[in-house]
């Protein structure tokens, strides 16, 4: 009995060195993160890199602007009137994230975490071959209006959040990553009553899912705006080129036509010249 009593305890206590191992092991692969918007040329544009066990597993590059409505007291200090903030995401933001088989997370702070950004991407029908996609499924934005830089005087200042609802954005090909230099809104819906808050995203660089080459992101899937302006942008070169060949078809079917007809015997109209001939 008191061999049994003992191995009880025992067993317990590995089992929680086991749960501790981990829960460290996970929390020290959300912490395998890297802040590299110092090599953008872009000043506008963030690079956040997610490593889990010595491999790159998420990168991200991408500027992000968020406006977010606030009310403020009128000069008459009866009536409200709303004013706008546009929060950029700035540069030297502390990141954090994880990856995983169906879902990876990227977290960004900034200016002493008065501003947080959260984004979920979701990996589907995996098993599914061609059909296999990923996508950003949920977009959470904390914002703090008592945060002096960009709300004046804010009525019901203090710490509000805004949420996406049912979003599926950024539609990939599993594999792939996803690239749009065109600017791409989502709507979040606050905490503070009736307002929503508009994200907008720019020079976006992402992919969460089946990276193969550390730091270096897989072949790009445009989005369908980009697709088009680069379509927008050839279409009048293909129209010249295929106008200068028409010229120049033109111009070379003229000039021998003329040179067959120079060859040729010109005979006379006037009749009364044929007994010149021969």
């Amino acid at each position: 009995m008191d061999l049994r009593g003992r191995a009880f305890p025992s067993v317990y206590r590995l089992r929680v060195l086991l749960m501790l191992f981990y829960t460290m092991a996970r929390i020290t692969a959300e912490q395998e993160v890297e802040n590299l918007s110092g090599l953008s040329t872009n000043p506008e544009k963030d690079i956040f890199v997610v490593r889990e066990n010595g491999t790159t597993c998420l990168m991200a590059e991408f500027a992000a602007k968020f406006i977010v409505p606030y009310d403020v007291w009128a000069s008459n200090y009866v009536d409200l009137i709303t004013e706008q903030a546009d929060i950029s995401l700035t540069r030297g933001a502390e990141v954090k994230g994880h990856c995983g088989h169906n879902e990876s997370e990227l977290q960004v702070f900034w200016v002493d975490r008065a501003y947080a950004l959260k984004m979920l991407f979701e990996s589907r029908n995996a098993s599914k071959g061609p059909e296999a996609t990923w996508r950003l499924s949920k977009v959470q934005f904390v914002y703090d209006s008592s945060e002096k830089t960009h709300f004046k005087d804010a009525v019901s200042a203090g710490k509000h959040t805004a949420n996406s609802h049912h979003l599926s954005a950024l539609v990939t090909p599993a594999g792939k990553s996803y690239e749009c230099q065109a600017q791409q809104s989502i709507s979040l819906a606050s905490s503070d009553p009736q307002k929503t808050v508009t994200m907008i995203l720019s020079a976006v660089h992402i992919q969460p899912f089946d990276i193969i080459s550390d730091f270096v992101f897989s072949e790009e899937h445009k989005c369908p705006v980009d697709e088009r302006e680069q379509l927008e942008e050839t279409l009048p070169l293909i129209l010249g080129l295929i106008l200068g060949l028409v010229i120049v078809v033109t111009l070379a079917i003229y000039h021998i036509h003329h040179k067959m007809t120079a060859n040729q015997v010109q005979i006379p109209r006037d009749r009364s010249q044929y007994k010149h001939m021969g």
